[in-house]
């Protein structure tokens, strides 16, 4: 994997991501996001995609493969999260979860690599009664703006 490469290809996908939501979301009011929470969330979706959903996803993060996504998240991740609080730098907080359904799993390799390479929490829980739930966690993950995935069964 070229670095350089990625790196470029990243700042491409960011660019083109905030010209579309600043186009078609900012109306005159205050809009923050963050273009690498948005990548990060959908590299982390390709790593358990396959198909046309996979394909979709490579050709529109710039990439050639879902491992190519998750080792370039993973040197990401690892410089973006580095403390220098110790030297006056910046300490960042990222976090990722990913919630499932009780009635679905995650295949064991899909699961190590939210875990590993994404850095992210896997929780099973019960939104076919338990609605509620799902209501606290989009609540509370949308005020600290971090990314989250919900699997649904249907």
């Amino acid at each position: 994997m070229d670095l350089r490469e990625s790196i470029r290809n990243q700042t491409d996908v960011a660019l083109s991501l905030s010209k579309q939501i600043l186009l078609t979301e900012s109306n005159n009011s205050n809009l923050v996001f963050s273009p690498l929470s948005i990548e990060v969330l959908l590299s982390l979706i390709a790593s358990g995609s396959k198909g046309s959903t996979l394909e979709q996803l490579l050709s529109f993060l710039k990439s050639k493969s879902s491992d190519h996504l998750s080792s370039f998240s993973s040197q990401l991740l690892a410089v973006v999260l580095t403390d220098g609080s110790a030297s006056g730098g910046p300490q960042l907080k990222f976090a990722n979860g990913v919630w499932v359904d009780n009635s679905l799993s995650l295949k064991p390799s899909f699961k190590q690599v939210v875990g590993s390479t994404y850095k992210a929490a896997t929780n099973q829980v019960d939104f076919q009664t338990k609605v509620h739930d799902y209501f606290l966690i989009t609540h509370f993950f949308s005020a600290l703006q971090i990314t989250i995935i919900l699997l649904l069964g249907t």
